[in-house]
């Protein structure tokens, strides 16, 4: 079956076309005011952005959402979940903190912010799924709590999952610590021949897994959770993955997360994706790399695995930057994702969340 995905571009001459108002727009024709009831407590899931990132949604977009669910009747409120890893949102006080730094207060964006699980971590509710890889998961409190939910991405680049879109958001992005070290589990290793020793992966473990010995970085696997950062800071790719092994189970864990993420909620939930500032990471890095391509649009759907094909469409069909962390695949067409991290698998995403009936790969784009 074939999903409908709203796609607006990003020209504008007149205050009709204003950003401001295609968030409005798209809003209204992909029929998010039907996923919502009066009264309604309308979680919007979005990510605030690392301090030090600055290519997250902007709250003046998320405030065009909240006035719309306020329309609707419903109570609307902004949220995320707390890190894994160490960093400037593993606890709600520090996440908040750096939610109002970066401009997501209620004077800007009219909505209050609740970590959805909690000050450490620990509101938590298993959801039964009864899948390959796990028979329940552990999703944030709240967000089992909301009613309905509005999930804005910011479409960009994974080191490890390939690619982030809506399906990512809901499995990382809704699960607590506990469901996030679930899902990753993979345990990188250390290729000491490339090792420079200049200790960055020991400053960024959360769990003092990585020591210097001999002045070479050393990983103890009885110790580590997965959070793949000692691969994201590296300088010298001296740290990896058995990507043949590890990928294509990690994906799926992924998926079954974000499949948890909206039971109970089906036909309550929209997804709207922006498709500007296509960095190479996840905004959980203390930085914004360069775009690897041009700014696109904004898309809206009802349906996470139709949305997430039809960015990563967008994004493949544009000619890359050459002055970016792209390496190859460059010419419209070609894939960025794997032109920045050939062992990677997005599209296993796809496959798999169809596969657990959470959408369609098949959608027409329709263009406001």
């Amino acid at each position: 079956m074939t999903s409908k995905v709203w796609f607006a571009s990003l020209r504008a001459r007149s205050n009709d076309e204003s950003t401001e108002a295609k968030v409005r727009r798209l809003f209204e024709v992909a029929g998010f005011s039907s996923c919502i009831h009066k009264r309604d407590r309308t979680a919007i899931k979005l990510h605030f952005g690392e301090q030090g990132n600055d290519s997250f949604i902007s709250p003046v977009y998320v405030r065009q959402v909240v006035e719309k669910i306020k329309e609707a009747g419903a109570l609307p409120f902004v949220t995320d979940t707390n890190t894994l890893y160490l960093g400037s949102r593993s606890n709600a006080v520090d996440h908040i903190t750096t939610a109002v730094h970066h401009g997501f207060d209620y004077a800007v964006i009219g909505a209050p912010v609740i970590i959805a699980d909690g000050l450490c971590g620990k509101n938590v509710a298993h959801i039964a799924i009864n899948k390959k890889h796990f028979e329940s998961v552990s999703i944030a409190g709240d967000i089992v709590a909301a009613d309905s939910m509005i999930v804005m991405t910011h479409f960009k680049g994974h080191e490890v999952a390939g690619f982030g879109g809506a399906l990512k958001n809901l499995a990382m992005g809704c699960a607590p610590p506990e469901g996030k070290r679930a899902q990753h589990q993979a345990k990188p290793f250390s290729i000491r021949k490339f090792c420079i020793g200049c200790g960055k992966c020991v400053a960024v473990c959360p769990k003092s897994a990585i020591t210097l010995v001999k002045k070479k970085s050393t990983i103890d696997h009885g110790l580590c959770i997965g959070c793949f950062e000692c691969m994201t800071v590296c300088p010298s790719h001296a740290i990896d993955i058995n990507w043949e092994t590890e990928i294509p189970l990690f994906t799926e864990r992924l998926i079954e997360y974000a499949y948890g993420a909206v039971q109970g909620k089906e036909g309550k939930v929209g997804y709207i994706s922006f498709l500007t500032r296509i960095t190479p990471d996840c905004d959980c890095v203390p930085w914004s790399d360069a775009s690897i391509v041009p700014d696109i649009g904004i898309l809206a759907s009802t349906d996470p695995v139709a949305i997430d094909a039809a960015a990563r469409d967008l994004v493949n069909q544009q000619q890359g930057y050459k002055e970016s962390f792209l390496t190859s695949h460059l010419h419209p067409g070609e894939d960025k994702f794997a032109g920045m991290r050939p062992n990677t698998d997005g599209p296993r995403q796809l496959q798999y969340a169809e596969e657990l009936g959470m959408g369609s790969r098949d959608y027409e784009l329709v263009r406001l």
